[in-house]
């Protein structure tokens, strides 16, 4: 067998490795050159949806959603995505693309946002949510990973650059900085950032991811405190991670009228990484070169498409069939126009 060796010990990188080794692969090395789930991963909101707006990324959701299930508790919750109209355009939205994903066989469907203690739901004119849906850690899952590939025999290597390491096959999974290692991706860096509030008395459980459609502006609870998200008004085209304070101040706002109860919280952390971006925001999966594979530009969605993309690519490099469709991410889609805008960017 070709010794494979994966550049990136993220969640897509660790995903990759595992089911390598599920497969049966026998020569394979995962290197970091920091620390396992060190970049963007360690830094995700750890929401997992079915619910976007193109087929193909709703495949790779379903695909992922059975490990997800197999993780369980206290890795995975599946408490739920609930979106959020407040006009009846957004409504409108909503619901035509809730329509889409069940025609695909995604349990989404109209709820009453009011069943969520605590939530403001007066100016909401509709909602929908897939109760499948849910958070997880994203560090703590990536690790349970990398702890099961190197039980299967993976040669696990932090502080190590991939490059160094003898190999027949590159797999380049390091999120925004692929591009270090194949400059010619169509891949840069965004800074997002993310805000922790708290801690607050009586946090439902069963709080479900909650997004405002028209805004994107969302909200979810870990433990004690709710984690804040919202795309930014101006995109920061830069690889510095930096917390920007007006914006955790408006975030502060906006849930103060969302969740009322949390007007008060402080904030307990604020902190910024990097999306690794494309210009139609869906991954780059494939040969870039001879020897070359890459698992990158996931533009916000690494984390919850890993376990899918994971084992899809392992398919590939053992020459198997994958589980699911690979050929609308290919690089070459640049080039040919076969590009196709996902529009549920968070």
């Amino acid at each position: 067998m070709a010794r494979i060796v994966i550049a990136g010990a993220g969640a897509v990188g660790a995903s990759i490795a595992y089911h390598l080794a599920l497969m049966g692969a026998r020569d394979v090395v995962l290197a970091e050159r920091d620390q396992i789930a060190c970049g963007a991963t360690g830094k995700a909101m750890g929401g997992f949806r079915q619910q976007f707006s193109s087929e193909a990324e709703v495949r790779l959701a379903q695909e992922s959603a059975k490990l997800f299930r197999e993780l369980g508790s206290p890795l995975f919750e599946a408490v739920g995505y609930m979106f959020l109209a407040t006009s009846d355009d957004g409504w409108e939205r909503l619901r035509a693309r809730a329509e889409m994903q069940q025609s695909l066989g995604v349990p989404v469907e109209q709820v009453d946002p009011a069943r969520v203690r605590g939530l403001r739901a007066d100016d909401v004119t509709g909602a929908v949510a897939c109760w499948e849906d849910g958070v997880a850690e994203p560090t703590a899952v990536t690790v349970e990973l990398v702890r099961r590939a190197a039980e299967l025999g993976v040669d696990v290597r932090e502080q190590t650059d991939a490059r160094d390491v003898p190999h027949d096959v590159l797999v380049v999974a390091c999120g925004a900085a692929s591009t270090e290692l194949v400059p010619e991706l169509p891949v840069r860096p965004l800074c997002r950032q993310l805000v922790d509030v708290g801690p607050l008395d009586d946090l439902p459980i069963d709080l479900p991811m909650t997004i405002e459609d028209e805004t994107t502006f969302h909200f979810r609870r870990r433990g004690d405190t709710l984690r804040l998200a919202m795309t930014e008004p101006a995109p920061r085209w830069t690889s510095e991670e930096i917390v920007d304070d007006a914006l955790v101040a408006d975030w502060r706002r906006r849930l103060a009228h969302r969740y009322p109860s949390a007007a008060d919280a402080a904030v307990v952390r604020a902190w910024a990484g990097l999306y690794d971006m494309t210009p139609d925001a869906h991954p780059v999966i494939g040969w870039a070169a001879d020897g070359v594979y890459v698992a990158c530009g996931f533009s916000g969605h690494g984390f919850m498409q890993s376990p899918a993309v994971g084992s899809a690519v392992a398919h590939e490099l053992l020459d198997k069939t994958a589980p699911v469709d690979l050929a609308p991410y290919r690089l070459e889609r640049f080039a040919d126009g076969s590009v196709f805008p996902e529009k549920l960017v968070l």
